[in-house]
């Protein structure tokens, strides 16, 4: 059952001591997972007050929480942006409800930040920066998940193993995330802290300035395309370009060549997992949801592949007509005019057959060897594409609207 603003109020005065609301507003959140609100109080202070739904989303809350309290003084001075306080918690049963001090901003949509400025475009690079540079003793001392390159891709197998028994994937998807989940080359990065739930939800804007980032129920060490991955999935080059550039900048690790590439792999992914949630909730619209953008996000990369084939059987036929024309010149004599290869011709600019965000295609299973040594990979069919070349991200909006179930 959920709680309405008021209701919340009413709790967070067993939180806080002396807090007096006088003012309840819902605020956003995963409606799947909590219940939120802001609130005024008698001096004008306002505070945010979140209450899990079910058991896992306390234990998360109860995670952020000591997740928050690892963070010093001196590490939270260093980073560009705020982060939660804590300012007093509840436990009702088997739930905690947590009342936050107010930080300053308002979420966007992914809309609205895809649009955005550079000059926000260099706030949320450097803000990415700050968190895959912080220190990985912070992870490792509070006995947090931290995960090696090949753990990481191994864990996503699993997973992609977990989403395949649920019968509700299409096979094409399954055959392409299997491939490039195979791919060793494709997952060699330098593991670094991740956000892990970074997204549109947990950034808070004020003009052009990032002023907090939310949501630290997964930090981690592991792989800095998780939080790359709702960027990518906006479907905007020019604003992911924008973001990775200053990013890249701030950073002080160089980003592997492969990180958009597999962020754009794990916002498809994501489709998948959202499923799995939805079953093991027993959420039949959720459900339903999910089953439908799976489905589309096949369709687009069909169509794409179909887009594809034609362009590839379109260029061999330019390419035949001139090695003719060629053939028929040279038996004319030395002094027929030289003839322009089409590997000579620039590309077309705004190839509508391209996706929004050009990605190097993924390649088929390399089959690397222990010793780094790289067969060169058999070419895929065209029935049965698993580059990313041919991606067509699902728009974030239904997701965002799931969160509302």
């Amino acid at each position: 059952m959920r709680r309405t603003p008021f209701e919340l109020a009413a709790v967070a005065t067993a939180a806080v001591p002396g807090l007096t609301p006088m003012a309840a507003a819902t605020a956003p959140d995963d409606a799947a997972d909590f219940d939120s609100a802001l609130l005024l109080d008698s001096e004008g202070k306002r505070w945010r007050v979140r209450s899990p739904r079910h058991p896992e989303a306390s234990t998360r809350l109860e995670t952020e929480f000591m997740i928050l309290r690892a963070f010093a003084p001196a590490i939270r001075a260093e980073l560009p942006f705020l982060m939660p306080t804590v300012a007093g918690t509840v436990r009702q049963g088997a739930l905690s409800t947590f009342v936050y001090a107010h930080l300053a901003g308002a979420t966007r949509s992914i809309e609205e930040l895809s649009t955005c400025s550079d000059a926000l475009a260099k706030e949320i690079g450097v803000a990415l920066a700050a968190v895959h540079d912080l220190p990985q003793s912070l992870v490792n001392n509070a006995d947090l998940p931290s995960y090696t390159a090949n753990e990481f891709r191994q864990r996503k197998l699993n997973e992609l193993d977990q989403a395949a028994t649920t019968g509700k994937i299409p096979p094409a998807l399954l055959r392409r995330w299997e491939h490039a989940l195979e791919d060793v080359a494709l997952w060699r990065f330098n593991p670094c802290v991740v956000h892990g739930d970074l997204h549109e939800d947990n950034l808070l804007v004020d003009g052009d300035s990032v002023t907090a980032v939310t949501g630290w129920t997964d930090l981690r060490i592991g792989d800095p395309a998780d939080d790359f991955a709702w960027l990518v999935a906006s479907n905007e080059q020019r604003f992911v370009e924008s973001v990775l550039r200053h990013y890249t900048e701030a950073r002080r690790d160089t980003p592997d060549g492969h990180l958009l590439r597999r962020s754009a792999l794990l916002a498809e992914f994501a489709l998948a997992q959202y499923l799995v949630k939805a079953l093991a909730a027993g959420h039949s619209e959720m459900t339903a949801e999910a089953e439908a953008m799976l489905k589309s996000l096949a369709d687009d990369i069909e169509e794409q592949n179909a887009l594809a084939a034609e362009e590839a059987d379109a260029a061999a036929e330019l390419a035949a007509a001139e090695l003719a024309a060629a053939e028929l010149a040279a038996a004319e004599g030395p002094a027929a005019p030289a003839v322009v290869m089409a590997s000579e011709e620039k590309a077309p600019e705004g190839d509508s057959a391209k996706p929004t965000v050009s990605v190097t295609a993924i390649p088929e299973p390399s089959g690397d060897s222990a010793d780094g040594i790289n067969p060169t990979p058999e070419a895929p069919s065209e029935a049965d594409d698993t580059s990313t070349t041919a991606l067509q991200i699902v728009e974030p909006a239904p997701l965002q609207d799931a969160k509302d179930h």
